[in-house]
């Protein structure tokens, strides 16, 4: 007779206790009285136990010198609960401990257990979707099922896992490590791999229970993700026995497919990437003499250095043409602040030389913020790339450099008015700013900016004394002497002006709407300012508009500060789109499928590579979805901005596999790239939509926005 294993049995009674829907999972107090019932002695281990996972966790909590040695090792344990783990590891040697949950009952219950033994373990109660500490606070972070509980939200399990994991990345030090036990289901395994992709590298280990081998208990795994330089692209190291783990069933069958998928992806990206250097690389000597100054030099480069710096940086070293000078300085160093601008000089070598033209030195070194670096103070940012920048400073200079901070925002008169910050749990914080862009025009625009994506500013909206509301059967409401308010027939916005060309070009070829009057069906994903479907409503009449935005602050903030109103042909859904734009997919329903389907975020995850759109929004499966919910003539529109061009190249292979029919146009300088995908396979004659287009609008509307419709509409080509 097998011997009994008391701690598998233990799980399994604790299991059988635990909340039993989805919604219970993650309502606090249905922890809180669960935990109540169980009392501090009587810990709860999930998927592993300590002496399983021991030694392969012991070996990646050590670090290389000048690191942290075990005992400062700063370590965040999410989702504690009752199990031993910290206390585990504490006993090892780890004292530096922080572990957090969300249930007041357990967080007070485990202090109590370890005050006079453990005194130095802290224990806080927090979400871990929205964890209180400063960015790069931790050189590690240890889930053990903290992250598989979150694929059940009453948010969605999207929305919880994503704003976890973005929590994960922002509180880890440049290095550190983010070490998960999960069961690694395709849906956890699907969004670590994406968010983990562009800076991490990942291995995947099996954690095996040497007590009940062979067993038809789901299997646990270990992810290690370390956090390296933003655009390293590495294959997904596995170190399992495929053989044992091929006799475990359909859960290891689906995880070897899905890194098969990812390894190839990954493969395809980091082909295709730019060269990146580090400051170690170039003291050795690879892209000449560093101390020198090379005529016509460009580098792009990392800075920062596991143990030493809190972050690593994105920077560019520009070294100037002989012929250019002569130099004011021999060394400038420009820190842009994270904004529209700063991800145009990024992307765009152009750009830089612009940049250092202007600034007449003979070493520019242009270092770049991301949304790893938000809330960072300056202070903080010149301290931790000091050491760094030194090392790079020219002979001829001596100790000498100058450092400029830019925000870089194309505004030359600044904020005209007081900056209206307004927090979100999902969004983050955001701004809504009145600038002017030019001292010698009367003109005015409102913006709104969103602090966590990598563009920051979302999009603009130009003000005027005219009204901008008009209520049914009252008169038309007229602003004040002075009173500024949304101009919604006006788009400054190029991805905007791009969108509505797009959309009059192909609706025009394809007769979209029909004579006998029925609305063209469109949803837009992303609501920002409101200024898009506002200006669709109120200057194409034969659309009826669906917005999908997951955060009601966003609408409310469209609403309170650019007029954004809903009605009839108007109408905002509070959901997550990717399961929004499913249900329309499955739908048999009569007029269910969408004619038009717009995609209109930023991205919040620099580990993409993507700065628009999330990432989830250009992967197979979800192109897949968006296709199946197009009506027959539909036209999907997505904003695709990278720096890198071997992401855009993926993203353009993506698409091919799913939409025949592609088209593309460039705006703000190059800088966005608008695709229209249609869903029917006969390709478009561009020359002959445009001759169409041009009849349409002078027959239905004659504007003078039409007119720019037209010509913009006339650089809209094949996507080759």
């Amino acid at each position: 007779m097998a011997e009994e294993n008391p701690a598998k049995e233990s799980r399994i009674r604790i299991a059988e206790e635990l909340p039993v829907t989805a919604v219970d999972f993650i309502k606090q107090e249905s922890w809180d009285s669960f935990f109540t019932s169980k009392g501090a002695d009587d810990f709860c281990e999930w998927y592993a136990d300590w002496p399983q996972f021991r030694t392969s966790l012991i070996s990646h909590l050590s670090f290389p010198a000048p690191a942290q040695t075990p005992e400062k090792l700063s370590i965040l344990v999410p989702a504690c609960g009752a199990s031993r783990l910290s206390e585990h590891l504490y006993d090892e040697g780890f004292r530096n401990i922080t572990n957090v949950d969300f249930s007041k009952v357990v967080i007070q219950a485990m202090m109590k257990r370890n005050i006079k033994v453990r005194p130095e373990m802290r224990w806080r109660v927090m979400d871990i979707t929205n964890i209180q500490f400063p960015s790069g606070t931790f050189d590690v972070i240890v889930d053990k099922g903290g992250l598989d509980i979150l694929m059940d939200s009453e948010l969605g399990p999207r929305s919880g896992l994503r704003s976890y994991i973005s929590e994960v990345k922002r509180l880890l030090k440049a290095g550190g490590r983010y070490i998960c036990l999960t069961l690694a289901e395709p849906l956890v395994l699907g969004l670590l791999f994406l968010k983990f992709r562009f800076g991490w590298k990942i291995n995947l280990y099996t954690i095996y229970d040497e007590a009940s081998p062979g067993t038809n208990t789901q299997q646990t795994f270990m992810l290690v993700a370390e956090k390296s330089f933003l655009t390293v692209v590495s294959r997904i190291a596995p170190f399992m026995d495929v053989s044992f783990l091929e006799s475990q069933g359909n859960q290891v069958h689906e995880l070897l497919e899905a890194l098969e998928r990812e390894n190839i992806v990954r493969t395809a990206y980091s082909e295709g990437t730019y060269k990146w250097y580090s400051l170690e690389e170039l003291k050795q000597g690879v892209k000449g003499n560093i101390g020198e100054i090379e005529s016509g030099r460009h580098i792009n480069l990392f800075l920062g250095e596991t143990g030493v710096s809190r972050f690593f940086y994105t920077c560019v070293l520009l070294d100037a043409p002989a012929e250019t000078g002569p130099f004011s300085d021999q060394f400038r160093v420009i820190i842009f602040l994270r904004s529209h601008s700063a991800q145009k000089i990024l992307a765009a070598e152009l750009r830089q030389w612009l940049v250092l033209q202007c600034v007449k030195a003979a070493r520019l070194l242009i270092i770049v913020q991301d949304s790893n670096h938000i809330c960072i103070k300056w202070a903080d940012i010149e301290k931790d790339v000091s050491h760094f920048i030194s090392q790079l400073t020219p002979d001829e200079a001596g100790d000498e450099y100058e450092i400029v901070v830019s925000s870089e925002d194309d505004t030359v008169d600044g904020i005209k008015q007081r900056t209206i910050l307004v927090p979100s749990v999902l969004t983050g914080l955001m701004y809504v700013e009145d600038v002017r862009y030019n001292k010698s025009q009367d003109l005015t625009f409102r913006r709104l900016c969103f602090h966590t994506t990598e563009t920051l500013l979302h999009s603009e909206a130009q003000l005027s004394t005219e009204a901008f509301r008009q209520k049914k059967g009252k008169p038309k409401k007229i602003a004040s002497s002075g009173e500024l308010k949304v101009d919604h027939k006006i788009l400054t916005n190029g991805f905007h002006k791009g969108v509505i060309a797009g959309l009059q070009l192909f609706s025009a070829h394809s007769k979209t709407t029909t004579k006998a009057g029925g609305l063209v069906k469109t949803v837009i994903i992303g609501l920002g300012t409101g200024i898009l479907p506002m200006f669709m409503k109120n200057c194409i009449p034969s659309l009826k508009i669906e917005v999908v935005e997951l955060d009601p602050v966003v609408l409310n903030v469209a609403s309170e500060y650019f007029g954004f109103i809903e009605d009839e042909r108007l109408k905002v859904h509070i959901s997550d789109a990717i399961e929004f734009v499913r249900e329309r997919a499955n739908s048999e329903a009569a007029g269910s499928k969408i004619d038009v389907l717009i995609i209109d975020v930023g991205s919040s995850d620099s580990s993409s590579g993507l700065i628009s759109p999330e990432a989830d929004f250009v992967e197979e499966s979800f192109l897949l979805t968006v296709k199946d919910s197009l009506s027959d003539k539909g036209l999907f529109i997505i904003k695709l901005v990278s720096r890198f061009s071997s992401v855009i190249s993926v993203v353009h292979s993506k698409l091919r596999t799913v939409f025949s029919n592609l088209y593309h146009v460039y705006v703000d300088d190059g800088f966005v790239e608008i695709i229209f995908a249609l869903k029917k396979e006969a390709p478009v004659k561009v020359d002959e939509a445009c001759d169409a287009l041009a009849r349409s609008l002078e027959h239905n509307y004659g504007q003078d926005w039409a007119k720019r419709v037209l010509r913009d509409s006339k650089c809209i080509e094949p996507l080759e």
